[in-house]
């Protein structure tokens, strides 16, 4: 595997800010219901019990399968994931036989990623990203998507609130985004997009499979699909293992030898 592909396989193990197959459409026994929409002081509301229904933690841990498809290449791979909340997020990324092939930490500020196949390590800025997926792709907004939960910054004062079918959906605009939020009847999300069109630029998130960890559900099967212009990332995440609130620790040395790559 040549090391600059292998070092994009890497960031997107660790940003997971990316998902292939198209969610399959569930098929609704009942009538079709007109949508309703609600008056800002409802919104305000009925946002208030969204927020409550998102998983609240200190710390997270998951074990998961992956397969990923970066501009045509494929991989399968495990990633072992751990979140300080609003502080960093640490992902060991093994192939086959358990062995490590990679270690990253990327906090709101930067992203660490050690090669160890070619004893290599990135460090650069947490903007690197957005060569890879849209701007508005930020840390909250990743460990988010890594949880299942709703995009904070997508729940605003100018947010449009839609009921149709027993499903919630919020849905406006970010600046030069337009984005869309699909709720369950338990207000967690199923669905994520984020689209701008003038830049080229969309990211598509499908979560199912509900599971609990703990006290609190998560989706077991998370979907990402990021195309920004040229570059296309896909990620198939099943989520095998997941905890919360258990003490961590957060492992990151760069072994001596190792050289910076681009």
């Amino acid at each position: 595997m040549k090391e600059n592909t292998l070092n994009k396989i890497l960031i997107v193990c660790c940003l997971l800010a990316i998902v292939s197959c198209k969610a399959k459409k569930q098929i609704v026994e009942a009538r079709p219901t007109a949508p309703v929409t609600k008056h800002k002081n409802d919104i305000e509301k009925e946002l208030g019990a969204i927020r409550t229904q998102q998983a609240g933690f200190n710390s997270f841990s998951g074990k998961a399968k992956a397969n990923l498809n970066v501009d045509g290449n494929t991989n399968d791979c495990t990633l072992n994931i751990r979140i300080s909340n609003n502080k960093k997020i640490w992902v060991s990324v093994t192939a086959l036989l358990g062995i490590e092939v990679a270690r990253a930490v990327i906090t709101p500020d930067s992203i660490l990623v050690i090669n160890r196949l070619q004893s290599v390590y990135l460090k650069k800025p947490f903007s690197f990203i957005y060569s890879y997926t849209n701007k508005h792709v930020d840390f909250p907004m990743l460990q988010a998507l890594l949880v299942g939960n709703a995009i904070p910054s997508l729940m605003n004062d100018s947010t449009k609130y839609l009921t149709a079918n027993n499903q919630v959906t919020l849905s406006g605009n970010l600046q030069d985004i337009v984005y869309n939020m699909a709720f369950g009847v338990d207000l967690k999300v199923t669905q994520t997009s984020l689209s701008n069109d003038a830049q080229g630029q969309s990211l598509q998130v499908n979560n199912s499979s509900f599971i609990m960890g703990g006290t609190l559900k998560v989706p077991s099967q998370i979907a990402i699909a990021s195309v920004a212009k040229n570059r296309k990332v896909q990620v198939n995440l099943h989520y095998i293992k997941v905890d919360f609130n258990l003490p961590q620790d957060y492992p990151f040395n760069i072994p001596d030898g190792y050289s910076p790559s681009n």
